[in-house]
């Protein structure tokens, strides 16, 4: 009896529920266009004959392999972290596996491009806070498989995102509502991927300045090495040893501002008693470090980009371009004041 049972097919599954054999694939991956109804009746019929759905058997019927690759600078940082721990989740609950390129240098960039290996592993691509050159989007194009392009925006693309801009604009109104007119833009140096949300983010805070009017001072904004480098202390120095030195830091992430924070105090310079300090993202220890930040949904951000790459592959909604944007939020704490009063 066991022996017979594990040697189920497929086909004798639906045989069992009285449906097709691609309406039981459809059903072990978790699909949204099998009814509640027959979902019940195959499944039953599969735990009756101890049958488990295998990749291969799903991809001879539909053509589909059930995985979903992201592609992504790191794993290293707290927000794709956060974002990743969001879309696993939501792919198994799918009946998807997740699988994970992250490229991490120069050479891994090339590599990928040249070889594109997701066109053999998975149904679709997300692309995760990857800023793509031309070419590299052309490549992705050529893919042949749906692009979901998370943390960004990605004109005729479906894509899920905040609004970097709109929200550095509010972050950087919130320091020159405390008092502050002189206020740096740190940003990151590096090639992680992340130049998307760097441009938008500055691009916000100079618009608050011209809204405030406040002409751009080319000082107030530092480029540093990337979240793993050395070279804030530098920054710092640099900062504080112009004529008129900024009296409020804003970093375009948490990691940074943290960086910074452990900069000033070892300067032995009072946040905010003499400089104010403010990130972006709401890190999950922003809130133990008293850091002002700009709070985005990581973890909603992947479980909305899967929902969204289930739709993309389903075919539930008639839009090929839908874009998401969620909410950010300021969040004030102890970093932030009105700058020191002038003797």
């Amino acid at each position: 009896m066991s022996s017979a049972r594990s040697e189920a097919t497929m086909a004798d599954v639906a045989h069992r529920a009285g449906v097709s054999v691609s309406t039981v694939s459809r059903t072990l991956r978790g699909l949204s266009t099998v009814s509640e109804t027959t979902r019940a009746r195959v499944e039953a019929a599969a735990r009756e004959l101890s049958f488990a759905i295998t990749r291969s058997a799903s991809s001879l019927v539909t053509g589909r392999t059930g995985r979903v690759a992201v592609l992504m600078p790191h794993l290293e940082s707290w927000f794709l972290s956060a974002t990743l721990s969001g879309m696993a989740p939501a792919l198994r609950d799918a009946g998807l596996e997740l699988l994970v390129y992250s490229v991490t240098d120069v050479q891994e960039r090339a590599d990928f491009f040249d070889r594109l290996p997701a066109r053999r592993n998975a149904d679709a691509l997300l692309v995760v806070s990857f800023a793509l050159s031309p070419a590299e989007r052309a490549r992705l194009d050529d893919l042949g498989m749906p692009l979901v392009f998370v943390s960004q925006h990605a004109p005729g693309r479906p894509s899920v995102y905040v609004d970097d801009e709109e929200a550095a604009l509010r972050g950087t109104r919130h320091l020159l509502n405390l008092g502050h007119r002189r206020i740096a833009f740190l940003q990151t140096a590096d090639e992680t991927g992340f130049a998307w949300s760097s441009k938008n983010r500055l691009a916000g805070h100079l618009r608050a300045l011209t809204e405030a009017g406040i002409e751009h001072d080319d000082d107030l904004v530092m480029s540093v090495p990337g979240w793993k480098g050395s070279g804030m202390a530098a920054a710092v120095g640099r900062l504080l040893s112009l004529q008129t030195p900024p009296t409020a830091l804003f970093t375009e992430t948490d990691d940074l501002a943290f960086r910074l924070l452990a900069a000033l105090r070892e300067a032995n310079i009072p946040v905010p008693g003499r400089v104010s300090v403010m990130g972006f993202d709401d890190h999950v220890m922003s809130a133990l470090m008293g850091l002002t930040t700009l709070a985005q949904p990581a973890a909603e951000l992947g479980r909305t980009a899967v929902r969204l790459t289930r739709s993309v592959l389903d075919d539930t909604d008639g839009d090929p371009q839908r874009h998401i944007i969620l909410p950010t939020e300021l969040v004030p704490r102890r970093t932030t004041a009105p700058p020191p009063v002038e003797r």
